[in-house]
């Protein structure tokens, strides 16, 4: 994922984001399969409801591991006012920048699903890293060329442009608001329009990064960038946090309400899911920033900063470094020792494994830009 769009002051760097930013790619990083591996061998009565939350929602529905990619392109959005402010008054100079990121990370999506194979056929073209590239791209230009209002403007009609398309417009064959996995318009349009291999993991009758739905995901993106003008603004620390948590809990209750009407989907990305995925990221953010920048209580985050200020290392490298085949080879012998708690040995220490990695980068100070 991204770090930082544009280069951003030290003094002006809000270590609440970055820390967020790791404590959101650790579970990417395979946190997840580790807590699966520990709640399988509990005894624990909210075991299986705590799985649960660790695996996306079948199709309807919102689960806490829905949260991990809107979160982030919601901290991507967050920093966009620190980085493109000193842009504003001569924003030509940003337009090759924000172009050349948003293009990198399209590419390096692109690498990352086999692109370098040369197998066109079966190159699955949309990707995490595709969808951040363009919602950072869009919402970089939105925040360079609008003051607040405007970006909320732009939000608000993003959503409600989305909601009216899926409830109004059938797809060919279809009816109007059939939000079916098989059946739905913005899967139609994948299918129609997406080059490539649209493949099963990703929903299989569209993609889950696809075309249509990727238009709401720079929604996601636009309210990081007005949390992060809140917290550049001049008001008090407390004030803040309190402005973070009452817009959190807004969108939490917007989102819920129109799922009604407009269900929860993150496959499709809904503008109901868009709040909701907001509001909970509002309100970690508002949580991170009382603790770590308010109450000024920063040794805990050391953890969570090495991983976020090499967010899109961490992210690419482990598809051509083995962190798993170097953590068997030291601790093979102890997990068979271990019996059948073995395979939680190992996901720790391949966890370990990868923060070593970015702790080290951290000291030699090496963060991949892009």
């Amino acid at each position: 994922m991204i770090d930082t769009p544009l280069p951003v002051p030290s003094h002006a760097r809000v270590r609440s984001i970055d820390a967020l930013r790791g404590f959101d790619m650790f579970w990417i990083m395979g946190a997840d399969d580790l807590a699966v591996a520990i709640l399988n061998r509990s005894h624990w009565t909210l075991a299986p409801a705590l799985t649960a939350q660790l695996e996306h929602a079948a199709w309807e529905g919102f689960r806490f591991y829905d949260l991990i990619f809107p979160l982030f392109l919601f901290l991507v959005g967050c920093v966009l006012p620190y980085s493109l402010d000193k842009y504003r008054a001569t924003p030509n100079r940003a337009y090759a920048r924000i172009a050349r990121r948003a293009g990198l990370l399209v590419l390096l999506g692109l690498i990352c699903n086999g692109l370098l194979n040369f197998n066109w056929p079966d190159l699955r073209v949309s990707g995490v890293l595709q969808r951040i590239g363009i919602c950072y791209g869009v919402a970089a230009l939105i925040v360079l060329q609008c003051r607040v209002r405007g970006q909320v403007a732009a939000a608000i009609g993003i959503l409600l442009t989305y909601w009216a398309l899926l409830a109004l417009v059938p797809a060919p064959g279809g009816v109007a608001g059939d939000l079916a996995r098989e059946t739905n318009l913005a899967g139609y349009l994948d299918r129609l329009l997406l080059p490539g291999k649209i493949l099963e993991p990703y929903y299989g009758f569209g993609d889950n990064e696809g075309l249509l739905s990727t238009v709401p995901a720079i929604a996601t993106t636009l309210l990081g960038a007005l949390a992060g003008q809140w917290l550049k603004s001049s008001a008090a620390p407390w004030r803040k946090v309190g402005g973070l948590a009452a817009a959190g809990c807004a969108c939490l209750a917007s989102g819920y309400a129109w799922s009604f009407a407009f269900p929860i989907i993150k496959n499709l990305w809904t503008s109901s899911f868009v709040l909701v995925a907001g509001g909970w990221s509002l309100l970690l953010l508002a949580l991170f920033y009382a603790v770590i920048d308010v109450l000024g209580w920063h040794r805990w985050a050391f953890f969570w900063i090495v991983i976020g200020a090499n967010a899109i290392t961490i992210y690419v490298v482990p598809r051509f470094l083995d962190f798993a085949h170097a953590t068997e080879f030291f601790l093979g012998g102890t997990a068979r020792l271990c019996g059948t708690y073995g395979t939680i040995v190992l996901l720790a220490g391949t966890l370990l494994a990868k923060w070593l990695f970015l702790w080290w980068l951290y000291r030699q100070r090496v963060f991949l830009r892009v």
